[in-house]
């Protein structure tokens, strides 16, 4: 690597946000430094106190470098749902730069929603923190994440005064928003059926005709319609036909004109076609669950309106009006039903504002997107979203985060900044995106600053973990050498450590790291599939590398772990991949090998079973028989995959002092590994 071709561009100075002296900006000519630039700068303060309300391991972290060129893309989970410019929702880690999203715009008075468009999209490790509202919404953030409240936007967590003096979330405050998004349907065969039901029924015509032919013989003819201007649904209602066996023509029913938008109708015909559509729009004698969605979302698009004011859905006949009440109030919504005296048509109203109407939406997935619209509405609701509980969840969790055109996005129903690491790349003037991994900020003066701060008198000795906000390893350490100094620092003053990295450099200051008391090192293994670790981790280096590592750290007395996380029945809990992960660890003498069950809590499962489907579709049975009865697998399958990750047969041994990758203890994981019911916390993300 040609470190000698470094290059200083002394008319290139700038001066970054809280930092006294002009920066120096350098570029390196090599090929993992291409399009990166590094603001070597002075820090007044190296060292910083971990919150208490944290409740992690460690009261202290260092962080030499701010921004990380690892750019890694790997994290499990991802499950807040966020609300889409189409009314739908999508899980957070599933959302691309370039979508549409709502967010909120002050227009006059009020705060309204407004469609906006995700700039940066991006994946963290933070302490994880549980925020409980009044109306049962949870949130899973980290403590720097912020809500917009009845008094302006707030962290989770804060201080009345000192370094994390800000405004935080205390017990009764109100949250902006609608409250929790519920679950989307799945497309079963039951809900497919629901769906043609209510589409047919309220808008679909069916005719069985008998005419007599020149010959004078008598001829019956069998005709389908269903003529609509919107296409998604023709669409959906042609998908569902298909998949019943039954496919079906497309035509401009009536052309555009000025005042009228284009028709188009999709027909089928012959008697077999007319009897398969009168069968599967049966009047069922004992509906399900999924056959009510499907319906509602059928009628919603046949017949349903969607003003400013209000939803409904009209018809004239009485039974289709019955089955409409009916279903609604199955699903605990608040209806009236009015009658028009001119043409005898009966309008099904929803009361309960935006909140019922974004439930209506989720619940039941209509197709048309258009009805869908709340741009433009004021950002007001009944609903109770006081806060009730913030929680600490006692371990780093991988979350995702990402940066709109707004400012702001709706996840599960509440208003919500942009947070995280990389947003503090934005106080210094760079965006949270693309510049958190190309424009690196590099504290030159760490070590001796650190070396000041251990030697003050007050300093007590304690627990400093590293890489708990970006990687102190990662590759352009091998050109500053900083870790060198700060290892230094903390053996002499005799500080105990500990680190979290993806990278083998840390074998460079083996020597070191020997001689710093009460050391720990933790390597993140997600996999050892060459195809997955270069599609989730590309600019890291090799698994079996990391291995290597764990081995070597732990034959010099440095005592290491390995985390695999979370086990999913059928995707990554093949006995053979899993085994030779522990194969591996267990030869490189790893002290800590962990391995947690999938767990579906709230609106998860719907989206991971959505997953399923458009995915893994010969999975979907085996899941649904696993997570019937709730959030968890079965007894005997959590154990089964506790077995799987159990090193030899051994306990699955806490993970301690990892530089900040879990908590030092985790009771959850101790009851899972000694076969009690308490499951495992599994990583979330938000």
């Amino acid at each position: 690597m040609r470190w000698d071709e470094l290059r200083v561009a002394e008319e290139e100075r700038l001066t970054l946000p809280g930092y006294r002296d002009p920066a120096v900006l350098r570029t390196f000519d090599a090929p993992e430094a291409l399009d990166t630039r590094f603001y070597e700068v002075r820090a007044k303060s190296v060292l910083n106190r971990v919150p208490k309300r944290s409740r992690m391991p460690f009261e202290w972290t260092v962080n030499p470098y701010r921004g990380c060129s690892h750019s890694c893309n790997y994290c499990s989970g991802g499950d807040t749902p966020v609300l889409m410019a189409d009314g739908r929702t999508r899980p957070i880690a599933e959302i691309d730069v370039g979508d549409s999203i709502y967010g909120t715009v002050r227009v006059g008075r009020y705060r309204r929603y407004a469609k906006t468009e995700v700039l940066q999209h991006w994946t963290v490790l933070r302490v994880g923190y549980r925020v409980t509202l009044a109306d049962g919404t949870e949130l899973v953030t980290s403590g720097d994440h912020q809500f917009l409240t009845e008094r302006g936007w707030k962290h989770v967590v804060g201080k009345m005064g000192g370094p994390w003096q800000r405004p935080y979330l205390t017990m009764g405050n109100e949250l902006r928003g609608t409250g929790r998004f519920a679950a989307p349907p799945r497309a079963t065969p039951e809900y497919r059926r629901g769906y043609l039901c209510g589409m047919i029924r309220g808008d679909g015509h069916i005719g069985r005709y008998s005419h007599i032919q020149r010959t004078g013989r008598l001829r019956d003819s069998h005709t389908f319609r269903l003529a609509l201007t919107d296409t998604q649904a023709l669409d959906r209602t042609a998908e569902y036909l298909r998949l019943e066996g039954m496919s079906t023509s497309r035509r401009v029913f009536s052309a555009a004109t000025t005042s009228h938008r284009e028709v188009q109708a999709m027909a089928a015909y012959g008697l077999p076609n007319v009897d398969l559509v009168e069968t599967l729009i049966r009047w069922p004698l004992s509906p399900t669950e999924a056959w009510r969605k499907g319906f509602l979302a059928g009628i919603f698009d046949a017949e349903g309106s969607c003003g400013r004011n209000e939803l409904r859905i009209a018809n004239t006949d009485q039974l289709i009006i019955g089955w409409t009440r009916a279903c609604l109030e199955s699903f605990g919504f608040d209806v009236t039903a009015d009658v028009r005296k001119d043409n005898a048509c009966v309008y099904v109203r929803f009361r309960g504002g935006l909140r019922e109407r974004l439930r209506f939406f989720h619940t039941v997935d209509p197709a048309i997107s258009r009805k869908r619209d709340i741009e433009g509405m004021a950002l007001k609701s009944d609903t109770n979203l006081r806060v009730v509980a913030i929680e600490p969840m006692e371990k780093v969790l991988p979350m995702y985060d990402i940066t709109s055109g707004t400012g702001d996005f709706l996840s599960n129903g509440v208003v919500s900044h942009n947070c995280f690491a990389r947003p503090t790349h934005t106080y210094l003037g760079f965006d949270a995106g693309r510049d958190f991994e190309r424009e690196i900020v590099v504290k030159v003066n760490a070590p001796e600053v650190l070396r000041a701060e251990l030697r003050r008198p007050s300093w007590k000795r304690e627990h400093v973990a590293m890489g708990t906000n970006t990687d102190p390893y990662q590759w352009v350490e091998g050109r500053y050498k900083l870790m060198p100094g700060i290892w230094e620092a903390l053996r002499d003053s005799g500080t105990p450590g500990s680190v979290l990295t993806k990278s083998p450099l840390l074998l460079r200051d083996l020597d070191l790291m020997k001689e710093v008391p009460e050391i720990r090192a933790n390597l993140s293994v997600p996999t050892l599939d060459e195809k997955a670790w270069r599609a989730t981790e590309p600019h890291t280096p090799h698994p079996r590398a990391r291995l290597e590592a764990v081995a070597e750290l732990n034959r010099a007395g440095i005592p290491c772990g390995i985390l695999i996380a979370p086990l999913m029945p059928g995707i990554n809990d093949a006995p053979e991949q899993v085994a030779r992960i522990i194969e591996l660890a267990e030869e490189a003498g790893a002290v800590d090998i962990g391995g947690i069950a999938l767990h579906l809590r709230g609106e998860l499962k719907g989206l991971f079973f959505d997953w399923l489907r458009e995915h893994r579709p010969d999975l979907l049975p085996r899941y649904e028989r696993l997570y019937a009865r709730g959030a968890y697998a079965p007894k005997e399958e959590r154990q089964r995959l506790a077995r799987l990750a159990r090193p030899s047969g051994r306990p699955v041994g806490p993970l301690r002092g990892s530089g900040g990758a879990v908590a030092e203890r985790d009771p959850a994981r101790e009851a899972s590994a000694a076969g009690g019911q308490t499951p495992s916390e599994q990583p979330r993300l938000f």
